[in-house]
């Protein structure tokens, strides 16, 4: 599993980061910029794991769902989580999403700032 670095960018007092820090940043919360990919981070923070072929529903072809999927992959926003024959179940990366709220100024603790089932479960 891919590990983010903890940053906090935003908040009042944040430190000054160094330019690697800015380029992971700027790199996820460019992905979640497209009004696409936010739709498809909500669809997977809602349900799980989710196969590729329920976002057809957004009305796109899926050559442009794929490119979507691919960004938020390589953001680190989304992962694989199983495949079955030619369809991919694709699930949300909590510590991402919780990694760029803690960096907008979220929480004094990165592991405070999303309330998911899981995390809620496992307190």
């Amino acid at each position: 599993m891919k590990k983010f670095a903890i940053v906090t960018c935003c908040a009042p007092g944040a430190p000054p980061l160094r330019a690697k820090e800015f380029e992971a940043l700027s790199l996820r919360f460019k992905a979640l910029g497209d009004p696409t990919r936010l739709a498809i981070v909500n669809r997977l923070a809602g349900g799980g794991e989710t196969c590729a072929c329920e976002f057809n529903s957004l009305g796109l072809s899926q050559p442009t769902i794929s490119h979507h999927l691919r960004v938020l992959r390589e953001a680190g926003l989304i992962a694989v989580a199983r495949k079955r024959g030619t369809w991919v179940y694709y699930r949300l990366v909590p510590e991402a999403v919780e990694a760029l709220a803690f960096a907008l100024g979220g929480s004094s603790e990165p592991a405070l700032v999303l309330a998911t089932a899981e995390a809620t479960v496992a307190r």
